[in-house]
């Protein structure tokens, strides 16, 4: 059973909600201490007070996309203020349809920067050797298999997933000689406040088993900044309950 200890300490962007809201519950649920991180504090105090241990989730009011290039500087702050990192798991997005006929330039850069520059950014800042706990820890990326197998229509957002796959690919390889492990992890359609009717209606009868829920992409987030995971880095983990029928 994955367990973990107050004193591993875990960054979790996109907490206030969603995909991100599940993985910090479930941290803290396991043990660990968890700094969460999200642009509207009303829906941080709101996952807190769900949390088992919420002595152990400390918030974080943040805008990730408003000064990406100060982000490495911005995880040393919280260093200092909080002690070294066990994990982060990046899980703040943005979605949107825009075909090729519509998208430009501004929109691709909204998309880019929170889907795609603002990881990169904090993965920066928590492969500083000072900002981690050295080998063991590890990094996990919510991309979308949308960055794989792309559909009609989403020209900004699949660029910026498969932009965050690979680039997390070649992040690991970087990463790995001092023992940090990066992952990404690459689920379809998830019912969370983002999913409506138009997403359900486009995955009924899609995927076998239902859409998934956010506990299946959590349960996996874990697993990966676990020391389970110790042997595993640089892959990209579909969850799509096999692919469109």
């Amino acid at each position: 059973m994955i367990s973990f200890t107050a004193d591993q300490r875990f960054l979790v962007t996109g907490a206030s909600s969603g995909i991100g809201e599940g993985v910090a519950l479930l941290l803290n649920e396991l043990g660990a201490a968890v700094i969460g991180i999200g642009r509207n504090e009303e829906r941080l105090l709101a996952m807190k007070e769900k949390a088992r241990f919420p002595e152990n989730v400390f918030l974080e009011q943040k805008d990730l996309a408003e000064d990406i290039a100060s982000l490495p500087a911005y995880v040393k702050q919280l260093r200092e203020k909080y002690g070294k990192f066990q994990g982060l798991a990046y899980c703040a997005g943005m979605g949107g349809i825009h075909p090729l006929r519509a998208v430009d330039l501004p929109t691709l850069h909204d998309i880019f920067n929170i889907n795609y520059f603002a990881p990169v950014f904090m993965a920066k800042g928590f492969a500083d050797r000072r900002s981690n706990n050295g080998k063991g820890s590890a990094v996990v990326c919510i991309a979308s298999a949308g960055g794989v197998r792309c559909d009609p229509g989403m020209t900004a957002y699949a660029g910026s997933k498969g932009a965050l796959i690979a680039t997390m690919q070649s992040i690991a390889r970087e990463l790995a000689p001092a023992g940090l492990r990066v992952n990404c992890i690459s689920p379809t359609l998830i019912e969370t406040g983002m999913a409506g009717d138009i997403e359900r209606a486009y995955a009924e009868g899609k995927y076998p088993f239902g859409l998934g829920q956010v506990s299946d992409v959590a349960n996996m987030v874990i697993f990966l900044l676990s020391e389970q995971a110790r042997w595993i880095t640089a892959q990209n983990y579909i969850l799509d309950c096999g692919g469109v029928i």
